[in-house]
Parts: C-alpha cells; sequence; structure tokens
C-alpha cells in the first residue's frame, strides 16, 4: 500500500516536472527572432573604418543564418555597405552571381547585386551590394529571399528591430 501510494507520488511529481518544463520552453517562443546585434567600429587598417551590424536570423526551414552589414569606410575612397549571409551547417549551397530579392511588408521588392561574381570563400556564403537599397528601405521587417537553381528561393525574415540597427550602421560617422 506505501509503495503504491510512493509510486503514485513519484509520478505524479515527475509529470509536474515536465509540465513546469514545458510551459517554460512555451514562454520562450522559439518562432519569435529576437535580434541581439549592436553597431561595433572597428579600425581594422590604418584609416580603414568598419561599422558592422551583426545578428543570427532562421530560415523558413529552421536552418540559421548569420546576418553581417558592415560599412568600410578609406580616406578619400567610395564608402561600402555590404551585407554578407552565412549559413550555418546543413544550409544549402548558394549559386553566384545572384541577387538577393528584398520585399517589404507593404509589399516593395529591392535587388541586391550580389558581390562574388565567380566563387564565394565557401559555398554557404552570399554578400550582397546595399549602398543604394539600405537609404531606401522602410524600418520595417523585411524578406530576404536568396536564389537557389531551379527557381526556389530560401527566405529569411528580417525583424524590424535588425532593419533599425541597419539603418545606423548607414549612418554612423568617423
Amino acid at each position: 500500500m506505501k509503495l503504491r501510494r510512493l509510486r503514485q507520488t513519484f509520478w505524479w511529481l515527475l509529470l509536474g516536472s515536465i509540465l513546469t518544463i514545458c510551459i517554460f520552453l512555451a514562454l520562450e517562443n522559439p518562432t519569435s527572432q529576437i535580434a541581439i546585434a549592436a553597431v561595433t567600429r572597428l579600425e581594422a587598417a590604418p584609416g580603414e573604418i568598419l561599422y558592422r551590424s551583426q545578428t543570427k536570423l532562421d530560415d523558413q526551414s529552421g536552418h540559421v543564418w548569420q546576418a553581417v552589414l558592415f560599412k568600410q569606410t578609406y580616406p578619400n575612397q567610395e564608402i561600402s555597405l555590404n551585407l554578407r549571409l552565412v549559413g550555418f551547417p546543413n544550409s544549402a549551397e548558394l549559386i553566384h552571381p545572384q541577387p538577393l530579392k528584398i520585399t517589404t511588408t507593404s509589399g516593395k521588392v529591392f535587388t541586391a547585386a550580389d558581390v562574388f561574381l565567380d566563387e564565394a570563400p565557401a559555398p554557404t556564403i552570399g554578400q550582397y551590394n546595399f549602398k543604394d537599397i539600405l537609404p531606401q528601405l522602410p524600418n520595417e521587417p523585411l524578406q530576404l529571399a536568396i536564389p537557389l537553381p531551379k527557381q526556389k528561393f530560401i527566405h529569411i525574415s528580417v525583424p524590424q528591430s535588425v532593419v533599425r540597427e541597419w539603418h545606423q550602421v548607414l549612418t554612423s560617422k568617423k
């Protein structure tokens, strides 16, 4: 009788623990993309200043991508502004050169030229020229579409907080 009651108490405690863990995990919503990043300023070489925003974003299949927007400034030279997307293991191999498609929530579509004309440093890396596009992008969530063979795309949602940060990189001064 006591053994049966002890077993029953054990199973209730175990069930309660599992439910508590599930509730805790549900509060930590894995589908929401909260970007935690900051604009950093680096002096890479004499006269070269690099501003960047770096965050991790998920694609439609749940694969993680590192998104790095960086602005390079050199004395007496034109500024470059690029978005580099780096796929983590098991990400699709990208084809080059293919433009990146950027869609705003209002439906406006932009395309960014692929910086890697022939070959990227790794098959899961893409880098796109954002110099003329970023100033036109509104501070709202975006959808990035990386082209793949056979008219397929990798879709990455960019939260508004990241877009805001990208605009901070754009307006950063020496």
